[in-house]
């Protein structure tokens, strides 16, 4: 029942291990494992549809920080955990072809840095007082080109600073046949929309309440 290709997943699911120093995801149950270990996530893991593994691992999994994200409807994930599990925030895996798309100019006082190491691009945008005022990761792995972590502090934001640095990423995708994918926020799918993204599926996420 995959929503997704589960090798489009699997592949951005390691540029995001790329890009956040995370280990790489392994199979299990179905989907695919990041053990993240970080202060507020253990683990996560990751499926292409509404795989009967999620429901096993609902069972047994008892500790919180542990989450299931699913692609698909946010109501065919709560129909494989059990009650206990609760609905985070909605949001979105979108894709978008591959395009040099010319980097809009900064407003003024702004000025952007790009660096790449290894597979990954960084860029951040600096406000006049050189206090960062956006940043964002892009990685190309396997076929696809993953964006992540794109953010504009909420005092800069509206001012073109996200369309910019995304165009400013994307200058370095090597090859134009990587398929160029991102998780959104409902908010930020609005932003990707404007920019010639469309979402592929909702991506779904439950965790146990942290009593």
């Amino acid at each position: 029942m995959s929503t997704v290709d589960p090798q489009l997943l699997a592949s951005w699911l390691s540029a995001r291990s790329i890009a956040r120093g995370l280990p790489a995801p392994v199979p299990d149950r179905g989907g695919l494992r990041v053990d993240t270990g970080q202060p507020d996530e253990l683990r996560r893991y990751v499926f292409a549809g509404a795989d009967a593994g999620i429901t096993e691992l609902a069972r047994e999994i008892n500790q919180p920080k542990v989450f299931i994200k699913m692609c698909g409807r946010p109501s065919l994930l709560q129909a494989r955990v059990t009650p206990r599990w609760e609905l985070q925030p909605d949001a979105y895996l979108m894709i978008k072809d591959a395009g040099r798309n010319p980097v809009p100019s900064l407003p003024s006082g702004f000025w952007m840095q790009v660096a790449t190491e290894g597979h990954t691009t960084t860029a951040r945008i600096f406000a006049e007082d050189d206090t960062l005022a956006a940043s964002g990761y892009a990685v190309e792995y396997e076929g696809v080109f993953a964006f992540d972590r794109i953010a504009t502090e909420a005092q800069h934001q509206r001012q073109g600073l996200g369309a910019a640095l995304m165009a400013a990423l994307g200058t370095a995708q090597q090859s134009q046949a990587a398929q160029r994918v991102l998780v959104a926020t409902e908010q930020g799918r609005e932003l990707y929309t404007t920019l010639g993204w469309r979402v592929l599926s909702p991506y779904s996420t439950v965790t146990l309440p942290d009593d």
